[in-house]
């Protein structure tokens, strides 16, 4: 794990969160992330991994406790400042991609300047946008639109979405899902010099077992939900 006299990036501390209908509820008590780390999440289907990707991107808040991302306390701020600090400091790369449709692959990737104020989208943004798509094999997409991709093109192309902007924070729910054993090894390694050269963490939710080797560290969700009786 990176050095740990480094101040953390990720700092979540007695994190409680419970949907409506009271048959689940997160309890961490403490999670921390340096710089750099590279941080695999495990556990069964229903456990909360997404749901703490989501409190910690600020999606939703929690009941109690507290996420601190880059000395930012991200529960405490407002609906509007959550998006707007979502936008410019964490990339997050969604299980089931969120791509918009109507929009061509280029557009989806720069899809993050165009909704607001938060980035500034220029020629330099464009160009990175490009190489991005030439890294995770792309390039020659950017013209069509998602609907006439395989699954695991548009999963590049969340991931290009993602790690466009500079970012604090990266976070992959199941980034590798629907991608043959060749470009899964592609794509982690790209995440991995990524966070490397902005010196973000990278909190990545697998099913994937084969890849734990690959990370710095291994969390198991199975310590931290319980599930009630409805």
């Amino acid at each position: 794990m990176p050095g740990l006299s480094v101040p953390a990036m990720l700092k979540i501390r007695s994190l409680e969160f419970a949907y409506s209908d009271g048959g689940f509820r997160l309890r961490i008590p403490e999670l921390d992330m340096a710089p750099g780390e590279r941080v695999a999440v495990i556990g069964p289907s229903g456990s909360g991994k997404t749901t703490l990707l989501n409190l910690i991107s600020g999606i939703v808040v929690p009941d109690r406790g507290s996420v601190q991302v880059g000395g930012e306390m991200v529960n405490q701020l407002n609906d509007r400042a959550r998006r707007s600090f979502r936008l410019r400091h964490i990339g997050f790369v969604f299980q089931d991609f969120e791509l918009l449709d109507y929009l061509s692959v280029l557009d989806n990737i720069l899809h993050p300047y165009r909704i607001g104020a938060a980035l500034k989208l220029d020629r330099s943004v464009r160009d990175r946008a490009r190489t991005l798509a030439e890294k995770l094999g792309v390039a020659d997409k950017l013209s069509r639109h998602p609907g006439h991709l395989s699954q695991g093109e548009r999963q590049r192309v969340a991931i290009c979405r993602a790690l466009l902007p500079a970012r604090r924070l990266i976070l992959a729910d199941e980034a590798t899902g629907n991608l043959d054993p060749e470009n899964k090894l592609r794509i982690l390694d790209l995440l991995f010099k990524s966070v490397e050269a902005c010196g973000a963490p990278l909190l990545a939710v697998t099913h994937d077992h084969e890849l734990l080797g690959q990370f710095d560290r291994v969390v198991d969700f199975r310590q931290f939900f319980e599930e009630r009786p409805r």
